[in-house]
């Protein structure tokens, strides 16, 4: 490709100026210079770009074709520039979220809301990343943000602690398990556990709590939504491991109690993953300190 935005910038000031010296002016050229880059076009493609015995000077078609080029494409380039510059600046930008994890839209929601009027132009994306390794898309620019529970060590890739947190088993007031202090995972192998719909393996109540104990519930339920998996505990149709944001935000609290799962407790602390290289960018860093001032039930 020979043509450069220089060679557009120029045709399209002198055929605004129709004077090759008021062209130079204006492109900072000296009229032997700004007549050398005109020849280099020219020879380029074996063509004339003026008729230069025309006064005022008169493209011809070649110059023609050239000049629509430049109309069309310097005005985007122009506005390229600037949207580019105010990127820099962090003033406008995306923020692709990914989540792993289904109950945090309890408090990314609310969140986002006040993110979005602190920040207007900046364009805001959410996706589930329970059904895709989220991590190399990261990696690859496609996504600007993982909320994980699970940080890990890979280059280029920075986990920001956010808050901690508990899981705790969620169920009915008037369940049998009501009155223990804590829940054992023996407590869960005659219990309908109700999940969301993500393998076992991703889920640390399998990962962390049953299965080190050889502990299987006696009936396991999928549901999608963290509002319907509350209401099903409320009319006493399953327990849920969830984490202890939850029953702050729920309308049905106060039909449902939490417990600690085990004596010691499940804690975690919920983190958000980002390029190194992008940590820094305000409108990241922004939304960064905006969940960190989400205060978790203790």
């Amino acid at each position: 490709m020979f043509l450069e935005i220089r060679h557009l910038r120029t045709i399209n000031v002198i055929a605004q100026s129709k004077s090759l010296n008021q062209a130079a002016q204006q492109l900072h050229l000296t009229p032997s210079a700004l007549s050398h880059q005109i020849k280099t076009i020219e020879s380029y493609f074996e063509t004339a770009i003026f008729f230069r015995q025309h006064k005022p000077l008169r493209l011809t078609d070649a110059g023609q074709r050239l000049l629509r080029l430049a109309q069309k494409t310097l005005p985007l380039v122009e506005e390229t520039e600037y949207e580019l510059e105010q990127i820099s600046a962090g003033k406008v930008g995306r923020l692709f979220i990914t989540i792993e994890c289904h109950a945090c839209f309890e408090w990314l929601l609310p969140t986002l809301e006040t993110y979005r009027q602190q920040w207007p132009d900046i364009t805001i994306d959410i996706k589930l990343g329970m059904s895709f390794n989220p991590l190399p898309a990261l990696t690859r620019g496609e996504i600007d943000l993982v909320i994980s529970t699970d940080p890990v060590d890979k280059p280029g890739i920075e986990f920001l602690p956010l808050f901690p947190y508990q899981a705790m088993l969620v169920i009915n007031k008037q369940h049998a398990l009501k009155d223990k202090p804590f829940i054992s995972p023996s407590d869960l192998a005659d219990q309908t556990l109700i999940t969301y719909p993500v393998e076992r393996s991703r889920l640390d109540i399998f990962k962390h709590y049953l299965e080190p104990a050889n502990v299987e519930p006696a009936h396991i339920r999928q549901v999608e939504l963290t509002t319907m998996i509350l209401q099903l505990i409320a009319i006493d149709q399953g327990v849920a491991a969830l984490p202890d944001w939850v029953l702050e935000t729920s309308s049905n609290a106060q039909s449902l109690i939490s417990k600690p799962l085990s004596a010691n407790g499940m804690h975690g602390v919920l983190h958000a993953a980002c390029r190194t290289a992008d940590s820094q960018i305000p409108y990241i860093s922004a939304f960064i300190d905006l969940a960190r001032q989400f205060k978790a039930p203790k």
